[in-house]
């Protein structure tokens, strides 16, 4: 063998050594990052999920928004990366409690019963105007002492939580999308959908709750979001009772 067939032999073995262990490198990365992915989401390789799908309140049939039924797309994309299985629900069927499953919720309280449900448990310290009477209240979130009022279209709210119950590792948390409209839910699950990896490594596998703020939904649809506060606190407070009103004695 010439000293040319040689260095031209080792050339080939030295590359072809370098994309094994490039593409191994890779291999374990993407590993690693599904990994986490699944366990942020509580959805580890054929696991199953529940999926709870709310109705529109403005229709008198059973029906649901456009912007929750892509809210819900989004989701079912997170659920197959994670390799999982999806079961959906609507709101007034999921009669089953919950860590069993990663369960992902959709929709206020005005239009999933599951969703008030979930908030009386596990979110006593936030109360949701659902009158449906046009005022300035109307849709606005009491979170401890603070409240936040809508502008439709211009400013408004949502919150993002993941919840678990107890402290067992095989608990599956529950994923809360409580917005003040169907636009604003989207939003929450698109701003989950991009941020997720951050919020793993700030929070892990504990609970959290996210009160998000939508820009110009209008204009920018669900894309412009903003986080207002890490409210978790105040959230899981439960309010203080409303103090009786003092009876008036005939005189």
């Amino acid at each position: 063998m010439t000293d040319d067939v040689r260095n031209i032999v080792l050339g080939v073995v030295a590359a072809g050594i370098s994309a094994a262990l490039g593409w191994l490198t890779r291999t374990y990365l993407w590993k690693r990052k599904l990994r986490r992915k699944q366990t942020f989401f509580g959805l580890p390789e054929n696991s199953e999920s529940l999926l709870v799908v709310n109705r529109d309140p403005a229709m008198a049939e059973p029906a649901v928004h456009r912007f929750d039924v892509f809210a819900l797309l989004e989701l079912s994309a997170l659920i197959k990366d994670c390799g999982a299985h999806v079961q959906v629900v609507t709101q007034d069927t999921a009669r089953q409690g919950f860590g069993e499953r990663t369960e992902f919720c959709v929709g206020g309280p005005g239009s999933n019963r599951r969703m008030v449900a979930h908030m009386a448990a596990m979110l006593p310290g936030v109360r949701v105007n659902v009158d449906p009477e046009p005022g300035p209240d109307r849709g606005a979130f009491q979170i401890g002492t603070e409240r936040y009022r809508m502008d439709p279209g211009v400013t408004e709210y949502v919150l993002l939580a993941r919840l678990t119950a107890g402290e067992r590792r095989e608990t599956r948390p529950v994923f809360l999308f409580c917005g003040q409209r169907a636009i604003t839910n989207q939003a929450a699950t698109r701003y989950l959908a991009r941020n997720h990896e951050r919020l793993a490594r700030k929070h892990g596998s504990h609970s959290f709750v996210l009160l998000l703020k939508v820009i110009n939904s209008q204009a920018y649809g669900p894309d412009v979001v903003e986080l207002v506060a890490d409210v978790t606190r105040a959230a899981q407070t439960p309010l203080p009772a409303p103090e009786p009103r003092a009876a008036h004695r005939a005189t």
